[in-house]
């Protein structure tokens, strides 16, 4: 089996002469799906253990004998009732996609939870293939599955698999195939509801047949089913694709009787879909236990050990902020000496530079322009952000891999609920540990427009990766102290966990505000799944940390430095009256910046940092040496030294890591918040909120400063 690489538009003509065969590819999220899925067509997406990470169709071409298949990822979802986004698009797919086959990817250590969605799949299209997954951990954990029983149950072709044997791959796909060409035609199963609901469907269903077309006629019973519940989006997505007139007399009708009838039964409009559910769910559970064999009782054990300190309102918090320190003491332990060879490397190289430029007489305005304006910007960027970024991310995909993203998901959401914001807002807010901008488009797996927005209101009051390496610089000179040691790391370590709980703390506050006033509303409620821990593979997670996130993170804020780079050269040596635009500027804001404890040039800094948080420290200290260009400083000492001369003092120190963490987010973070809502309204708010906080933090603070100063 070949597979080849392929990224393609679905609606393309160009694109249908690709494929034989199309296959939509389901299933609960953290299965193996998008396992499967780059096995099967080589497309390597990220497959973190992260439930909900999957929100968009992704599609690659699979060669199998002499056909090419189409597979389509469809995000990982628990259900086809339409609660989230994820819901919506699986269940349009699944609909309305026109695909030859369904192929469900099931997870063999929680059959009963998965057969769920087996079971409303089967109600929408009979051409399902069954995946059931990691076969390798269920039997590690004892469990054993009769395939063949299960498959003679519901009436499909079911496979085990695991993911990484060609073997059983190549099995898969041969049952795939004979779906695809109706060299199987399958029987599948037809869950009974009861009497009464149906004698229900059986009203509707003919009628709902007669205006189908050949190839929809399997939906009949399934559209049935949806418009007795009434759920207005599916039935708009039926009466769209399907172009049905679901406000017919003869529809209307058949309903009047059939809630007639079901009123007699004691079933209501309102608990009907209940009903459904509950059927569907006691079918899941007795076809599990018929087909599942434990060989070890306590199969689950080593999980339910760790959840049980790990997720312990004791120690559950604790051990969290631990291992997130952990983290960021072996990034700033770690990140010290390769910043400073990149920097001096750059340094080395510009002197190279500028040999050059004046060796073809490169006019020296424009030579400074591109060196001392473009070029040290670039160059401070990657050697203050390159090393953090390939210690930090790395770390935190571990932990990802591991399955302990989810469970600080868990041990946060009781503090979410009582901020009247959603659960799902802790997975949005640790994706903003790593980027602010990912942590926006993460809030897709919000199913509530109202907590959705309050995610992205909030999402920028944890620090990014871009801010960090600013905060691990001041927290080591003003707390940990420039001598070095280990001291001096744990002591940074813990400052700089003490900004990350204030953001939190934050996040939460605001959260609160923001659900009480201008996006009043009562939380929904959600289940986050914990997945199993499994063992990280060290090797890949470098890898992908590497290309997905490191160097996707840095080309960004590299396009953003050069112009901005650019325009910061321009502030600092087009002069008026031999004063720089720069200073005009900053002394324009230092009556404002005395305020926050602060300075002109430091306000003036966060404002020309505004492409990217990583230039704010090397602004500041070219704004103090005047030197017109970014410095690239050898060691920490320097760096201290300058900010001393300027009259730094631990106030500025502690409202500088303040408003470092409390400010408008970035300028890609911004463009991403426009794209996720639409909005220039919430845009804005997302620029105004966290910097009205920073400020009044930052007054607060220095209030309080120079009251203690004045006592003691």
């Amino acid at each position: 089996m070949s597979s080849i690489l392929q990224n393609k538009n679905l609606n393309s003509k160009k694109d249908l002469n690709l494929y034989n065969y199309s296959v939509a590819l389901a299933g609960n999220p953290n299965v193996g799906k998008s396992t499967i899925f780059n096995a099967l067509t080589g497309m390597h997406q990220h497959t973190g253990n992260w439930p909900g990470k999957t929100v968009e169709n992704a599609s690659g071409i699979c060669k199998y004998k002499n056909d090419n298949f189409l597979f389509v990822d469809l995000p990982g979802t628990y259900s086809l009732m339409s609660h989230s986004e994820e819901e919506e698009i699986a269940r349009d797919f699944i609909c309305f996609g026109k695909s030859n086959a369904l192929l469900i990817v099931v997870d063999a250590t929680c059959l009963e939870r998965n057969l769920n969605l087996v079971y409303q799949a089967l109600e929408i299209t009979p051409n399902v293939v069954l995946c059931v997954n990691l076969l390798d951990e269920a039997k590690r954990k004892g469990i054993n599955i009769n395939l063949e029983l299960l498959s003679k149950r519901l009436g499909i072709p079911v496979v085990g698999t695991i993911a990484k044997s060609k073997k059983t791959l190549k099995r898969l796909m041969q049952e795939v195939e004979n779906v695809c060409s109706k060299k199987t035609i399958n029987k599948p199963i037809k869950l009974n509801y009861g009497v009464a609901i149906e004698e229900s469907i059986s009203i509707l269903e003919p009628i709902i047949n007669g205006l189908l077309e050949q190839e929809n006629k399997y939906l009949s019973r399934w559209i049935s089913i949806k418009l007795i519940e009434g759920d207005k989006k599916i039935i708009n997505s039926i009466s769209q694709n399907l172009n049905i007139n679901i406000e017919s007399k003869n529809i209307v009708n058949a309903l009047e009787k059939i809630y007639e009838r079901l009123n007699k039964s004691n079933i209501s409009k309102e608990n009907f879909n209940d009903k459904v559910i509950s059927e569907i769910f006691f079918n899941a559970e007795m076809l599990a236990k018929s087909v599942c064999s434990h060989a070890k009782e306590n199969y689950n054990n080593f999980n339910m050990k760790a959840d049980k300190i790990l997720t312990s309102k004791r120690f559950g918090i604790p051990i969290m902020i631990l291992f997130l320190g952990l983290i960021f003491w072996l990034t700033i332990v770690g990140a010290n000496y390769p910043s400073e060879l990149l920097s001096n490397f750059f340094a080395y190289m510009q002197e190279k530079i500028l040999i050059f430029f004046n060796y073809i007489n490169l006019p020296n305005w424009l030579t400074d322009l591109l060196v001392n304006g473009i070029y040290s910007t670039l160059t401070c960027v990657i050697a203050v952000m390159l090393p953090p970024m390939a210690i930090f991310f790395p770390l935190f995909t571990i932990l990802e891999d591991l399955g302990y993203l989810p469970r600080i998901a868990f041990n946060l959401d009781k503090f979410f609920k009582k901020a009247c914001a959603s659960g799902k807002q802790a997975l949005t807010m640790c994706m903003g540990f790593g980027c602010n901008a990912a942590g926006v488009v993460g809030t897709k797996i919000i199913d509530s427009p109202r907590e959705k927005l309050i995610a992205i209101l909030t999402n920028c009051f944890v620090p990014c990766n871009g801010r960090f390496p600013f905060l691990i610089t001041i927290a080591t000179i003003f707390f940990g102290g420039i001598s070095g040691g280990f001291s001096s790391s744990i002591v940074a370590t813990i400052v700089v966990l003490l900004v990350i709980v204030l953001g939190v703390f934050m996040t939460l506050l605001v959260s609160k505000i923001l659900s009480k006033t201008i996006l009043k509303g009562v939380p929904s409620s959600f289940t986050l799944e914990l997945p199993p821990y499994r063992k990280p593979k060290i090797l890949e997670v470098i890898v992908r940390s590497i290309f997905d996130k490191t160097i996707f993170v840095l080309g960004r804020a590299i396009s953003i430095a050069a112009p901005a780079g650019l325009v910061i050269w321009l502030f600092a040596n087009i002069q008026i009256n031999e004063i720089s635009i720069l200073t005009y500027v900053a002394n324009f804001f230092d009556p404002f910046g005395k305020l926050l404890g602060l300075d002109g040039y430091i306000i003036t800094a966060f404002l020309l940092g505004l492409p990217a948080n990583e230039i704010v420290l090397p602004i500041i200290l070219m704004s103090y040496a005047k030197t017109g260009t970014l410095l690239h400083l050898e060691n920490l000492a320097d760096i201290s030294q300058i900010l001393l001369n300027n009259g730094w003092t631990l106030l500025t120190a502690i409202n500088i890591m303040i408003l470092s963490l409390l400010h408008f987010p970035c300028g890609t973070t911004l463009m991403t918040i426009k794209k996720e809502t639409g909005s220039l309204k919430y845009t804005a708010l997302s620029f105004i909120i966290p910097t009205f906080c920073g400020v009044i933090l930052c007054m607060v603070t220095t209030l309080i400063y120079n009251i203690c100063y004045l006592i003691i």
